[in-house]
């Protein structure tokens, strides 16, 4: 009975199935390896520097699911990183609420603005997009500046508290915080994976690929343009939320033009498009930062060489590269 049906299957929908179910099994695995090289990572480096790799990561992975999977392309991500910080920093420290609740707020308000933001910049494709995005995160941090008794101006907010999560579960300890931190990594990560791979995602791709087609098709296509961009917002918010109670601060770094351009480079070297990518780039982005801090001023010159390298040889990133050689999406 089964070679019957098999025999009313065309060879290549059996061919399809086959990959599509290698696929899974690969995420999978890469999935359980991952979360196993997270839990023991604290035991192996230092907690704080792997923290700030998963906020980052979080980072990268949501601009990547604006740009690589919704095919916009924002030079002004920072304004929803930043402002969640900011709000969650100030919740925490002016309104004692506890971490969870200071990381909820600054996510909501994160997906708020980019309500607001992406309303304005889907209006205009293109180099027009990201144009205007660039001028609106520009407001946001010269609001940031001149707004001292919310953001602190150039001193920032410092020494936020860390709290108890839920009121039971003191942070202070950077173990008790890394587990809160991975799970929060985790559970974004498993977000953004569902959304791409849901008919939602589908239809997103298609709007990419080709717009007028979908179009065509029935899609309004400013509608899941907008969803992407809100979702995209909300989950920078999430990762800079996060950011500013392991550091027990929020700065105008986070809102600075800088960071928009380190998410782009975070993402485009680890893999454009790819579901893994932004985390290796982040990986690697972060890393740098961290170990050639002595070079001073010299790490951006550093960052630049290896960016242009990356572009000449990796050019779908160093995830993309590694998909291409065992032709699976990664």
């Amino acid at each position: 009975m089964a070679d019957a049906l098999s025999a009313d299957v065309p060879a290549g929908g059996l061919a399809v199935a086959e990959t599509t179910k290698g696929t899974e099994r690969l995420h999978r695995a890469i999935f359980i390896g991952l979360a196993v090289l997270v839990a023991v990572a604290p035991f192996l480096a230092y907690p704080v520097f792997v923290m700030k790799v998963m906020c980052f990561a979080l980072f990268a992975l949501a601009f990547n699911l604006l740009l690589g999977y919704g095919g916009l392309l924002s030079f002004g991500h920072a304004a929803y990183f930043g402002m969640a910080s900011y709000v969650s920093a100030y919740t925490a420290k002016n309104w004692g609420l506890t971490p969870e609740l200071a990381i909820l707020s600054g996510t909501l308000i994160a997906g708020m603005l980019g309500a607001v933001f992406g309303s304005l910049a889907i209006r205009r494709q293109g180099i027009y997009f990201a144009m205007i995005t660039l001028a609106l995160a520009q407001m946001v941090f010269f609001f940031s500046l001149q707004t001292p008794r919310f953001t602190g101006g150039e001193d920032g907010i410092q020494s936020v508290p860390r709290g108890k999560l839920f009121g039971l579960i003191s942070l202070a300890d950077d173990r008790a915080l890394y587990y809160v931190v991975a799970v929060i990594f985790m559970a974004g990560l498993l977000l953004i994976y569902r959304i791409i791979h849901s008919p939602f995602g589908q239809v997103c791709k298609a709007i990419r690929d080709n717009e007028p087609r979908a179009i065509s098709l029935g899609y309004r296509a400013n509608r899941y343009k907008l969803a992407v961009f809100v979702l995209s917002a909300a989950l920078a918010g999430l990762a800079g939320a996060t950011k500013a109670i392991v550091f027990q601060l929020a700065s105008l770094t986070d809102v600075h033009w800088s960071m928009s351009g380190e998410v782009v480079l975070m993402t485009l070297v680890g893999g454009l498009g790819t579901v893994f990518g932004p985390i290796v780039g982040a990986l690697v982005i972060v890393s740098m930062q961290n170990y050639l801090a002595s070079l001073g001023a010299w790490v951006t010159v550093v960052q630049g060489v290896i960016f242009v390298i990356c572009v000449m040889l990796f050019r779908e990133g160093i995830v993309g590269v590694i998909s291409r050689a065992i032709k699976r999406p990664l």
